[in-house]
């Protein structure tokens, strides 16, 4: 768990409002990862769904939302996913993100906003704030854009730095996504301890 200190942020007009967005649910290997990240008065423009970001643009992102903004990012491994199923470990991590952003700064959000079309809430016991999701809302709400950059400069940082343990499959090319260069090296060497046995791609090879 990593999470900010120390900022000053304002209220929003009805209380603080925290964005939220996950990484890493649809690849082979490797966690998902949450963040949760309330907005700042200095916090850069130019934020946006990271996917329609280039990696340089993210990279010189990141440093400004951590200066100027509270954010927490939560990670759930490949082993949790197999055992709770990846939905359920995406709704945990956010769970996580959003109870240590809190804790940072002790006081509940007027509201949690979450891209997609589901939320925790009455999924996860621990969950007890006032959820919105908003599909496309990585694109629409600046706090989720924020959120979006920080889970997926996160999680591609993990996902490198196993790279250098676990050689064969590319992963700080493909960042464990099911690649043709990933799916061969599954094949040849099979699969490593980070990978997610429940996917099929991965659980066809345990099973053979």
């Amino acid at each position: 768990m990593a999470n900010s200190l120390g900022q000053t942020i304002p209220l929003a007009k009805h209380g603080i409002v925290i964005g939220v967005d996950e990484a890493g649910r649809g690849p082979l290997a490797g966690p998902v990862v949450a963040a949760a990240c309330v907005l700042g008065p200095g916090a850069p423009d130019g934020l946006d769904d990271s996917k329609k970001l280039s990696a340089k643009r993210r990279a010189r992102l990141e440093p400004l939302i951590h200066q100027s903004c509270r954010w927490a990012v939560a990670v759930v491994d490949a082993d949790e996913i197999d055992r709770v199923n990846i939905f359920a470990a995406t709704m945990l991590a956010m769970t996580r993100a959003v109870a240590s952003l809190v804790a940072d700064l002790a006081e509940d959000p007027a509201a949690v906003l979450i891209d997609g079309n589901k939320t925790p809430a009455g999924r996860v016991p621990e969950w007890r704030w006032n959820a919105r999701a908003i599909v496309g809302g990585d694109g629409l709400e600046p706090c989720i854009s924020a959120a979006s950059i920080l889970a997926k400069e996160h999680r591609d940082r993990l996902m490198r730095a196993a790279a250098l343990d676990h050689p064969h499959y590319g992963w700080d090319r493909n960042m464990g996504y099911g690649t043709a260069e990933h799916l061969a090296a599954l094949r040849l060497h099979g699969p490593s301890p980070l990978h997610r046995k429940s996917f099929a791609p991965v659980a066809q090879l345990v099973l053979t």
